[in-house]
């Protein structure tokens, strides 16, 4: 970035990062994460004028010096960067360090996790959209009224009613063969392979997917008859359990959920067009093919 153009951010932005999350958690709620996460705020403080955004699936220690280089001082991510409790600061793993590191250059890092995978125009369905779906739905929906639509009412004055979950469901415009979806799939997410159960001669027109370890809605895409079910982890003895039943298609936690940044770009291209926005060219996936 040149000295001009983070001059020109700094004059037109004129935001503060709190102003940034609250926009960003309109879209995707934080009460609508599962209750192992920890979304939302990691480090840092929100009372601060944002220079900019940068976009990542994960916070490393690249990310936070490709942050600094850039002069921006909010890092959105995917994966929080905490997941556990610390009792001490010493810079002994990569969380640490980065932690050191990012407050020592005054910048924020906050994360959207469960909520934007369960968030209605989430991850889920932006896989969705790159694999050309239609009439896309929630696959295992939950009504989070009670937690998130009161508020959204008060603030927007629309229906209360908020239904958001798991998972999505839709169908192909045309039928595919198992083969050749799984091509499609494999090229769509430029996956280094992809696992799957095995095949049984079916059309494919019914499509279920769960980004990340999204396994755990294989009974759900079964009972809504779907052809396939996509995910990015899958346990072993579930290919045994569920062959006959449905396709089943593992093509990795990373690359299931790589475009996740597109989401949070829109969100803060269209509530903050004056900001700078960045997504992050480190790839951070630690699952290397051969």
């Amino acid at each position: 970035m040149t000295n001009y153009l983070y001059i020109c951010t700094l004059f037109f932005a004129n935001m503060k990062i709190k102003e940034i999350i609250d926009a960003l958690e309109i879209f995707a709620p934080l009460p609508l994460q599962d209750g192992f996460d920890n979304a939302g705020l990691q480090v840092g403080l929100t009372d601060v004028e944002a220079t900019g955004a940068l976009l990542c699936l994960d916070v490393t220690e690249k990310v936070v010096q490709e942050a600094i280089n850039m002069g921006i001082n909010l890092i959105i991510s995917h994966h929080p960067l905490m997941f556990r409790g610390y009792k001490s600061i010493t810079g002994n793993d990569y969380t640490e360090r980065c932690i050191m590191t990012a407050i020592r250059n005054e910048i924020s890092i906050y994360s959207m996790h469960t909520n934007l995978d369960n968030a209605p125009n989430g991850v889920n369905f932006k896989m969705a959209e790159k694999l050309g779906l239609k009439d896309v739905r929630i696959l295992c929906p939950k009504d989070y009224t009670t937690h998130v639509g009161r508020q959204r009412e008060n603030e927007t004055g629309n229906d209360s009613r908020f239904i958001a979950g798991a998972g999505v469901i839709g169908n192909l415009p045309d039928l595919m063969t198992e083969t050749d979806f799984l091509k499609k799939v494999k090229k769509t997410f430029e996956t280094g392979c992809v696992k799957h159960t095995r095949l049984t001669g079916r059309m494919i027109s019914k499509v279920a997917l769960c980004g990340g370890a999204g396994a755990f809605l294989l009974p759900n895409a079964v009972k809504e008859n779907a052809d396939v079910f996509i995910t990015g982890e899958i346990k072993y003895h579930d290919y045994f359990y569920y062959e006959n039943s449905i396709l089943a298609a593992e093509i990795g936690h990373y690359e299931s959920e790589q475009y996740t940044k597109e989401i949070i770009k829109s969100v803060l291209n269209e509530n903050f067009p004056e900001l700078l926005v960045e997504l992050s060219k480190i790839n951070t996936n630690p699952i290397k093919y051969l």
